[in-house]
């Protein structure tokens, strides 16, 4: 993986995202938070464990030691959870400009929750983190079923095909 590969997989990641979110804030207030179920059982929950995932690994890039999910992933609103979502999107877009292919190749030492040190090379862990994203947005695409709402299309063959937008699109 190269820094080119690493931003192409996070801009990927954000339309995606932003497709999924589009179509949960669209439904209102009360199928936001309606319980359905299942491990998260809100569209809030579990796109709110999305950014919070995101900002925690972008968080152990930076140097920052996070011990929990941010205060914000608790009960958001679609406004403030795209606030949110946004700011991360944007530091990590910052932090990708400085990225190396060394950077990329070393061990990236950070401490889970529970307080268990770990190391992989930094590439692995970009890689984790779009692969969790995605998990998770599977997930939300389940929930928007269940409200009779036919998920987005966000497979990475369409985005590549829309021209690699920056954000969410009309379908193509």
């Amino acid at each position: 993986m190269t820094p080119a590969d690493a931003a192409d997989l996070f801009a990927y990641t954000a339309w995606a995202n932003a497709e999924v979110f589009d179509a949960a804030s669209r439904l209102g207030a009360e199928p936001w938070t309606r319980d359905l179920g299942g491990s998260f059982p809100s569209l809030q929950t579990v796109l709110a464990r999305t950014a919070g995932g995101e900002r925690v690994w972008l968080d152990r890039w930076t140097g920052r030691a996070p011990t929990t999910f941010p205060a914000w992933t608790e009960d958001p609103s679609p406004a403030d959870l795209r606030a949110a979502w946004d700011a991360v999107e944007r530091e990590r877009d910052a932090w990708l400009t400085g990225l190396t292919d060394a950077d990329l190749a070393a061990p990236r030492p950070y401490t889970l929750f529970s307080g268990t040190a770990s190391a992989e090379p930094l590439r692995d862990q970009v890689q984790h983190l779009v692969n969790h994203s995605t998990y998770h947005r599977g997930q939300a695409a389940a929930l928007l079923r269940q409200h009779g709402v036919p998920p987005p299309s966000t497979d990475f063959i369409r985005w590549a095909r829309l021209g690699r937008p920056a954000r969410a699109t009309p379908d193509a």
